[in-house]
């Protein structure tokens, strides 16, 4: 029965790493596609200029895939170790269906979209700068797909997986289990949202986070962190590929839609 568990174990570890390498597989293009043929779209959307390396532009694709599958690789790797630690689902929930990795991030992406729209149309008139700006269609999907794997891996793999080991730690005399997955979520998720500062601080042109508006600033991570929160509720309880879609299909609908009704 042991050999049996274990053989099992083995299969499903394979399937997990499969999927996730899938995942970096997608990224990795999408991040190529990005850079070769949208670069000057890109950086535009982002209100900066990429440095003069003096590559073309298929050559800083292939450089950008390349760093994608080695970092978020790695990234991946010890996330889904973590997970195991934690006894978490990781890649994907062993067992689960469709509706588990397709249909509630579906349903929860679209939500958490139309709650961006609402929230960037609240505070547009009181925050500084105005409606968010989206990268152009089609860098827009480019971006959303790069956003949805690469970020969930950072931040729902890694930095939740890394404060729930420690949480859990710290709990364990209390049987705190619970609260230190739900504490590191809530952790994984404000510095989800704060990793947006940066990119305001390009849209606005601002030479540090004191230049900013304060409304700004709580939009930011407010709203960021609300999804990210979401993303984690979801990781907990059907892995990796469930929080992907939840952030894929937010951005999908603010990135992608609003930016084309805009």
């Amino acid at each position: 029965m042991q050999g049996m568990l274990s053989h099992n174990d083995q299969m499903n570890n394979r399937k997990q790493l499969t999927v996730l390498f899938t995942l970096l597989v997608v990224y990795a293009l999408s991040a190529f596609a990005t850079y070769a043929f949208y670069a000057d779209e890109l950086a535009a959307a982002a209100g900066m200029s990429l440095p003069d390396l003096g590559l073309s532009n298929a050559v800083l694709g292939l450089a950008n895939a390349g760093i994608v599958l080695v970092l978020y690789g790695l990234l991946g790797l010890a996330g889904y170790r973590f997970a195991r630690v934690l006894a978490l689902p990781g890649i994907y929930k062993q067992g689960g269906d469709w509706r588990g990795w397709f249909i509630t991030p579906l349903a929860l992406g679209l939500a958490c979209g139309a709650l961006l729209v609402i929230g960037d149309l609240l505070f547009a008139p009181y925050n500084g700068l105005g409606r968010m700006l989206h990268p152009g269609f089609p860098v827009s999907i480019l971006v959303s797909i790069s956003a949805g794997i690469g970020e969930e891996i950072a931040f729902r793999g890694f930095v939740f997986g890394l404060w729930g080991l420690l949480l859990s730690w710290l709990f364990k005399r209390f049987n705190g289990r619970a609260a230190a997955l739900w504490i590191a979520n809530l952790a994984a998720a404000l510095v989800f949202g704060a990793s947006h500062f940066l990119t305001v601080l390009g849209l606005t042109g601002a030479a540090s986070l004191a230049e900013l508006s304060p409304v700004l600033m709580v939009e930011i991570l407010l709203l960021n962190g609300v999804i990210g929160l979401v993303a984690g509720h979801r990781y907990m309880k059907d892995g990796l590929v469930a929080a992907v879609g939840v952030h894929f299909w937010t951005d999908t609908v603010f990135h992608v839609a609003w930016g084309l009704a805009g």
